[in-house]
């Protein structure tokens, strides 16, 4: 297949000869998003909603937009559905605090998946404790995936909240978020959808999926850093209170006491950071340009020839869903016997960009037995000699270490 080589649309990959391997942490800028952040500081800054003058209206008209861009990008109903935050911890934060407090009462039940990110775990654990609920999860099969028989015994008439990440950072599992959806409303639960790594690679319909709620970080899809959205059912978020107040949450402020803004602007506390809204535009207007039929097209070429060649490796265990269908761009791995780290670390003499650790995923690698993996995360950008380069600093990386794996 004759893919075309989206490198020359990215600075830092035309500049450095690297393999990135590591989009599933974050995602390299194409031109365009870096242009057009320049272009707000050059000829556009100014405090948005503060400012009675042309300046300030540009920028207060370039924030909006923004959020009307990715209401349009998400099909959500009503722009004012669209939060904006630093990113998907902070949204996955703000919806804890701000729903999970004010709603959950001591004997509800919370149900994540073992697959969170700690930023959709950790948050949970300190709400349910102090409300007196509590955290259960779904765990996985064997092959990497939550069965209809985990998602039904373990969301019931108790369960007052869902969280569940639409693609595991680790293992690259796609889970069925649409029928955990449907079966959690029918149990009378509320659902965010983490986002974070399923965005980058496919389309999200908000409406389709019947979500309440919806995180993700601007970097993972091109954008800048300092730039997240948590997408809300209107209805609900009207009903929610403030995580951070100050600025433009404010409706009336008197000596004893508040009155707050009406959403969005109630959970928007402070000024904002119009530029990265505008890089995060420029990245949307990208991913529309190129598509997302054209992005999997890439990404399934490249992520099935990874495969391939990392199977011919004995010295590799992978961990994945035998389901190509239901898998995205991201290989977790080790070179058995040796330390994820060291291999990062060799692979880096030779130009190629892994991670390695726990991926902020310490429960599902304990439930797997494990510390850490390698990990490789693919995106548009990525060519079949990225994977060449991958292959060949495995091999490297365990000639280093054969004869101590040998002895042992």
């Amino acid at each position: 297949m004759n893919l075309v080589d989206y490198k020359k649309d990215f600075p830092l990959l035309k500049n450095r000869n690297i393999a990135y391997l590591d989009s599933g942490a974050t995602t390299q800028k194409p031109e365009r998003v870096i242009e057009a952040i320049n272009e707000y500081y050059r000829n556009h800054n100014a405090n948005p909603h503060s400012a009675a003058y042309t300046l300030g209206n540009e920028s207060t008209n370039l924030y909006s937009e923004g959020r009307a861009k990715v209401a349009n990008f998400i099909n959500a109903r009503y722009s004012e559905e669209i939060l904006f935050s630093k990113n998907a911890t902070e949204s996955l934060n703000l919806f804890a605090q701000s729903y999970g407090m004010d709603n959950l009462l001591e004997g509800d039940e919370v149900v994540l998946s073992i697959m969170e990110h700690h930023s959709n775990l950790v948050p949970w654990q300190k709400v349910c404790k102090a409300k007196g609920s509590t955290l259960k999860y779904m765990y996985m099969n064997e092959n990497y995936e939550i069965s209809d028989e985990e998602i039904e015994s373990k969301i019931t008439e108790k369960t007052k909240i869902v969280g569940i990440t639409h693609a595991s950072n680790v293992l690259g599992t796609i889970n069925d978020v649409k029928r955990i959806i449907k079966y959690a409303h029918k149990k009378g639960a509320i659902v965010i959808v983490d986002a974070s790594q399923s965005i980058p690679h496919m389309k999200i319909d908000v409406q389709d999926l019947d979500a309440d709620f919806v995180a993700f970080s601007g970097h993972k899809i091109m954008a800048p850093f300092g730039i997240g959205v948590l997408y809300g059912k209107k209805e609900l978020l009207n009903k929610m209170n403030p995580f951070i107040v100050g600025g433009d949450t404010i409706e009336y402020v008197y000596e004893q006491s508040t009155t707050f803004a009406t959403t969005p602007n109630k959970f928007e506390g402070g000024t904002q950071n119009v530029a990265a809204v505008v890089g995060l535009s420029a990245a949307i207007d990208y991913i529309n340009e190129v598509g997302y039929e054209k992005i999997h097209e890439i990404e399934h070429e490249v992520v099935s020839y990874a495969k391939e060649e990392l199977s011919k490796l004995d010295f590799i265990t992978m961990y994945l869903t035998q389901n190509s269908n239901n898998h995205a761009s991201v290989i977790s791995f080790n070179i058995n016997g040796v330390h994820p780290h060291d291999v990062a670390s060799i692979l880096d003499t030779e130009g190629v960009c892994i991670r390695s650790g726990n991926h902020c995923a310490q429960p599902l690698l304990r439930f797997m037995g494990l510390d850490s993996t390698c990990r490789a995360s693919f995106y548009l950008y990525n060519t079949k000699e990225d994977v060449d380069k991958l292959v060949e600093g495995l091999k490297k990386a365990y000639g280093v270490f054969k004869k101590y794996i040998d002895n042992n």
